[in-house]
């Protein structure tokens, strides 16, 4: 369950595996290895389908102004039914990226944007583990237009709207349409997808929604 690391910027680098899609039990950057992840429950379906071009680059409809910085706290996701709490991911001694403990709750990646700042934040969470579904376990299903509340430290919401859902073999991970620079606060959600690949415990795709700050 790590994440490999490419420095893009400063303050952001691109996580290249996580645990589950990209974040399933810490995900991020260019794909997402997913270990632990409990083989009794069935792999989520595919998404929608992968969009040709950058996703990020056309949010639906108009965005809102970016927000001050302020770290997240919880998450609420209504279409799903999910509500998390936040913790902090960074990184490990060895460069990889940390990742959430168990199932829950997901974890925002502290090398990127908060939740409602300018740029792509980045929220990763496990598709399940040790045989009970992750706070991730349906991302799959989510549908543009569905929207994702960020609650924030300094008392105020982040309220995106989901642009689009897109599943990625791990080795053709989008590192730069996910983690790039983006002209809006965005949010990226990141989980594990597809077959589970029982030869290296791990699933074989990410899964990610792009969302946009409305």
């Amino acid at each position: 369950m790590r994440f490999g690391i490419d420095e893009l910027h400063p303050r952001r680098s691109l996580v290249r595996t996580l645990a589950g899609v990209t974040l399933a039990g810490a995900v991020l950057g260019g794909s997402v290895a997913c270990g632990q992840q409990a083989k009794s429950l069935d792999a989520p379906p595919a998404a929608s389908a992968v969009p040709a071009e950058n996703p990020s680059s056309s949010p639906e409809g108009p965005t809102a102004a970016a927000m001050a910085a302020s770290e997240p706290v919880s998450i609420e996701i209504p279409s799903l039914g999910v509500t998390s709490g936040i913790m902090d991911l960074g990184l490990q001694a060895d460069g990889s990226m940390e990742v959430p403990p168990g199932a829950y709750p997901a974890g925002w990646y502290t090398g990127a944007p908060t939740p409602g700042e300018l740029g792509p934040a980045i929220i990763a969470g496990h598709v399940d583990w040790n045989g009970d579904p992750g706070v991730f376990f349906e991302l799959h299903e989510m549908q543009p237009g569905d929207e994702i509340a960020v609650q924030r430290r300094d008392g105020s919401t982040a309220l995106f709207r989901v642009d689009s859902v897109a599943q990625y073999p791990k080795d053709q991970f989008p590192t730069e349409a996910v983690y790039g620079d983006i002209d809006h606060a965005g949010l990226r959600l990141i989980t594990c997808g597809g077959d589970f690949n029982d030869s290296v415990d791990s699933y074989v795709d990410n899964i990610v929604v792009y969302a946009s700050l409305v």
